[in-house]
């Protein structure tokens, strides 16, 4: 495990929550396990930008904050699916709210983030339906 160059900080709820989903594909990781998609090549399929190992890392760490669970079914080829816990269910209304605001949203923060990127074009994104 590497050593954190700033101490950790849990006093607020905020702070939690950043250390718990602090991570680019972790909203989007729970959001596809809770659609359904539970097999890591599932996953991968749907989030394409993202390495194999970085899923697993990041699924790892979902695992480890008790939002998803992992079962390992003992069959040639092994086959692993990854579940939300009952804790990583109470998240996706979270996740849902904040898609909506996103959508309702869309074209100032792309505006912005282009803006501040200082780019005029961007690329499809891929999509996650609320």
């Amino acid at each position: 495990m590497r050593e954190r160059k700033i101490p950790l900080n849990l006093n607020c709820g905020l702070d939690l929550i950043g250390e718990v989903l602090y991570g680019k594909w972790k909203i989007r990781l729970l959001w596809f396990i809770n659609q359904g998609h539970l097999r890591p090549s599932e996953l991968n399929r749907k989030i394409p930008d993202a390495s194999r190992r970085v899923l697993n890392i990041q699924l790892k760490e979902l695992e480890e904050h008790e939002l998803v669970t992992k079962k390992i079914y003992a069959q040639v080829p092994p086959k692993v699916e990854y579940f939300l816990t009952d804790f990583g269910k109470t998240l996706i209304p979270v996740i849902s709210t904040l898609g909506f605001w996103a959508d309702e949203h869309e074209d100032r923060l792309r505006e912005v983030i282009l803006k501040r990127m200082g780019e005029n074009t961007y690329d499809e994104p891929n999509e996650v339906s609320n």
